[in-house]
């Protein structure tokens, strides 16, 4: 797995780490920018970041099913449960507000009340939006087992999410892809 793991380190610094002057997601500026989606919706990367995670979700305890908050979250958990298939965990979205129409569900995939889920995050800057997830997955009667990010950005997220008790398993810190 160390070259899996290698070889999706390469794509997320070649495809995924743009430097210069951004604005986040948080209202912090940045001098570099993680896009995961570069990697994360590209089959090569999607490829690597299935076979990475599973064997990170393989190491914890058991769960129902991964998701996190649209559309960051959306391809890793989707990868993740096709490489831990069959019989393994299966994949959810949480919308960033109910629909109007429709359902009118915010959770949509394979998530059900009672599941234990952990959930997934592309990049984890400030927290927000792994905590989102959380609370939207708890409202609709979850129970969070962990977040499992791809990057770690080192900037206060890990504590903010493990402030509200939850465990944060990071693929990469940015030092490893900076």
């Amino acid at each position: 797995m160390e070259s899996a793991h290698e070889e999706l380190r390469a794509l997320l610094v070649n495809r995924s780490v743009k430097k210069g002057d951004f604005v986040l997601a948080s209202g912090r500026r940045s001098h570099y920018y993680v896009d995961c989606r570069r990697t994360t919706i590209h089959a090569p990367g999607a490829t690597l970041v299935g076979q990475v995670c599973a064997e990170r979700v393989r190491s914890l305890p058991p769960i129902d099913s991964l998701g996190g908050l649209t559309l960051g979250a959306d391809p890793i958990a989707l990868a993740t449960a096709m490489a831990l298939s069959p019989g393994g965990p299966q994949p959810f979205t949480v919308r960033k507000a109910e629909k109007a129409h429709g359902s009118g569900r915010r959770i949509e995939g394979s998530f059900e009340a009672g599941h234990r889920v952990l959930v997934i995050e592309d990049t984890i800057t400030s927290g927000g939006s792994a905590l989102q997830a959380v609370e939207a997955i708890e409202a609709a009667g979850g129970t969070v087992a962990g977040v499992l990010t791809l990057v770690d950005r080192d900037e206060g997220g890990r504590e903010a999410i493990e402030a509200k008790g939850y465990s944060v398993h990071a693929i990469f810190t940015i030092d490893e892809l900076t």
